[in-house]
């Protein structure tokens, strides 16, 4: 059989462009390469709250077909919480993976992205026989791979997966932080770099939830350095240790069948 570079040259998944959202699956299919997960993460540019990583391996049926699938970022929030239910129900396998803000610090963002793609890879129940990521390569997943650019925007499994990251992540930053940090309004702007989240970063200090590895986090600690501040605003996350483990940081997984557990419901 001939390795996956050489399929590659020899033209044997060639994806048309019109070959539309499914197309690298199919291609990849016909050239013996199935199932095939897609991988994609959500929060890498926020400056505060977890990145959360997913990955997806959909049905080629078409009943199973996701409608109206698409990259996370180019869906209103209904779409996407329509798209997300459909998934939890017609995929083939998911997973999901969560790192916290100090650990992303430990690791920086680059490297905490790699490795929360290939942990939620690695926990899929199905084990695929190609993996496809958005933008970038990731190892060590035990399947041959291809990142491709905007691959969230021209793969089915890879927009899938940015769908359940950004969902699990919005969920996260909206049922779960916001209760515990109301000053930072982080269901509003998700932790991401607003004129909002700076005043309120800038008037509260930071949380244990930002990282520090960001400018705008780093000056609000400097601030914070010169008085002491009470409650949970201006605690420093301490970067300097490990990080959850992979047993810590798996957020949950399922597959067609029933629930995962990763669903953290409306």
């Amino acid at each position: 059989m001939l390795s996956v570079s050489e399929q590659v040259k020899t033209g044997r998944f060639i994806v048309r462009r019109d070959a539309g959202l499914y197309g690298y699956e199919r291609a990849l299919g016909r050239a013996g390469l199935s199932p095939v997960a897609g991988a994609d993460e959500a929060g890498r540019g926020a400056s505060a709250g977890p990145l959360v990583a997913a990955a997806v391996i959909l049905s080629d049926a078409p009943a199973r077909r996701i409608a109206g699938l698409q990259d996370s970022k180019l869906l209103t929030e209904a779409t996407r919480e329509r798209c997300y239910a459909e998934i939890m129900t017609k995929a083939v396998a998911w997973s999901v993976v969560r790192i916290e803000a100090a650990e992303c610090d430990r690791l920086g963002m680059h490297e905490a992205d790699i490795q929360g793609l290939r942990r939620a890879l690695l926990r899929l129940s199905v084990a695929p026989a190609f993996v496809l990521t958005d933008g970038f390569p990731v190892d060590g997943t035990g399947s041959p791979g291809l990142a491709v650019w905007k691959g969230d925007r021209v793969a089915a499994c890879v927009a899938a997966a940015s769908v359940v990251a950004k969902v699990t992540r919005d969920r996260i930053m909206t049922h779960e932080l916001a209760p515990q940090f109301p000053e930072y309004a982080f269901e509003v702007h998700k932790g991401y770099e607003t004129r909002l989240h700076r005043e309120r970063l800038s008037e509260y200090g930071p949380s244990v939830e930002h990282r520090r590895r960001f400018a705008s986090v780093r000056e609000a600690y400097e601030q914070a350095s010169g008085g002491a501040r009470s409650g949970t605003a201006g605690q420093q996350p301490d970067v300097g240790g490990e990080g959850p483990g992979d047993d810590a940081d798996a957020f949950g997984h399922g597959q067609v069948g029933g629930p995962g557990v990763g669903d953290l419901g409306d």
